[in-house]
């Protein structure tokens, strides 16, 4: 079973990318599910539209987590009610629209489990991420509820992800965290199985910071005349990384990195 998860989509450079690369992606690696998260991927750099969930779907992917941003397009809190396959963290109040935990259908025919989570420290205020987690655990099982399961975490601090990957060690096939947009060199399986990467980075042009333009950024950072921050728009790097799991017990037994394209080609 070959995992593909791609970090956070930024404006039409990152969507554009998505098109031109992932298709072929899928194909070279013989990737069996993908999951990326689109919570950036409007026009604008910040929300998902409609129209950008069903062009995503079209290029092959099978799931879309979000994060802190998810309500930034108005239409979405109606949308998503429908959309099963775009998530929303479910650690948001109770009385949020969407899901925050699906169960999908990959290539081969495995239930895959896609949980998205979101951070407490220096994010919107969302419930305990803990006590969320240990809930989950004690009522999600790997290997009875489904084959796989993959866990966004879209946090702010490098701690917080790191514990909650241990806490998942053994009860998911790969933790990976979203938000930062920088992809972390620490991909690794911890020690009961579990695949870990700190962040996956995003699928924009690295040639900004964090994906939107250098020159307006660094001109809101001293506090010069500047307008909203917008995108850069230049060839997008995607960034994340690709987990092989054993269909036996569901947990990984190889990460790789990934990252092609743009500013930030390696093409492992």
């Amino acid at each position: 079973m070959n995992i593909l998860f791609l970090g956070d989509i930024v404006g039409d450079s990152g969507c554009s990318a998505i098109k031109k690369y992932l298709p072929q992606i899928i194909k070279s690696r013989k990737i069996n599910f993908v999951v990326v998260n689109g919570e950036n991927a409007a026009k604008e750099g910040v929300g998902i539209t409609e129209n950008n969930v069903n062009e995503l779907l079209n290029c092959g992917i099978d799931v879309i987590t979000t994060g802190n941003h998810v309500w930034d397009q108005k239409e979405t809190y109606d949308y998503i009610k429908k959309q099963k396959r775009l998530l929303r963290p479910l650690n948001l109040k109770k009385d949020t629209p969407g899901q925050g935990f699906g169960i999908f259908t990959s290539i081969g025919g495995f239930k895959v489990g896609v949980l998205n989570l979101m951070g407490n420290i220096f994010m919107k205020k969302c419930d305990d991420v803990f006590q969320t987690t240990k809930e989950f655990i004690e009522q999600n099982k790997l290997k009875q509820n489904y084959d796989f399961l993959i866990v966004d975490f879209h946090g702010e601090i490098t701690s917080e992800k790191m514990a909650i990957g241990h806490v998942f060690d053994g009860y998911a096939t790969f933790v990976v965290g979203t938000h930062t947009h920088v992809p972390t060199n620490d991909g690794r399986l911890l020690n009961k199985g579990t695949a870990y990467l700190t962040d996956a980075g995003m699928c924009g042009d690295y040639n900004s910071v964090i994906g939107m333009n250098s020159e307006n950024s660094i001109k809101r950072f001293y506090k010069e005349e500047s307008i909203k921050n917008f995108p850069a728009e230049g060839e997008a790097s995607l960034c994340g990384a690709i987990v092989e799991a054993d269909p036996k017990n569901g947990l990984a037994t190889k990460i790789t990195q990934f990252i092609t394209g743009g500013q930030l080609k390696k093409d492992q």
